[in-house]
């Protein structure tokens, strides 16, 4: 049976799919670019990436992680852990904007609440 996910979590698999396919795109474009150009300029780039969906795809992953962490973090305080772990939890979410890291991992564990 397949697990029942909130509309954080596909809606962020989604974003994350359409984000993945753009950027396949864009390295092809890249290539052919490469192919015609001695030197792929910041303008040719700044072209292949509005030609190819990537900002927009890039600019929609990032609203639908948002939107995953804080359905996440509304969520996870209805749980026992995060009663008994709460200083370091909020501290984790606090990080969130300053460590990559610590944001990709937010972003996994949201992906595991069910």
């Amino acid at each position: 049976m397949k697990p029942i996910l909130s509309k954080a979590q596909l809606d962020y698999m989604k974003a994350k799919t359409q984000f993945e396919d753009k950027a396949k795109v864009m390295e092809k474009k890249i290539e052919l670019a490469r192919g015609v150009h001695d030197e792929i300029t910041q303008e040719i780039m700044e072209g292949l990436v509005l030609e190819t969906g990537f900002h927009d795809a890039f600019n929609e992953l990032t609203l639908a992680e948002n939107a995953l962490i804080q359905w996440s973090h509304v969520t996870i305080k209805h749980e026992k852990t995060y009663r008994d772990n709460k200083v370091e939890i909020e501290l984790m979410y606090d990080k969130l904007n300053d460590d990559p890291q610590m944001r990709a991992r937010v972003i996994q564990l949201a992906m595991k609440i069910r």
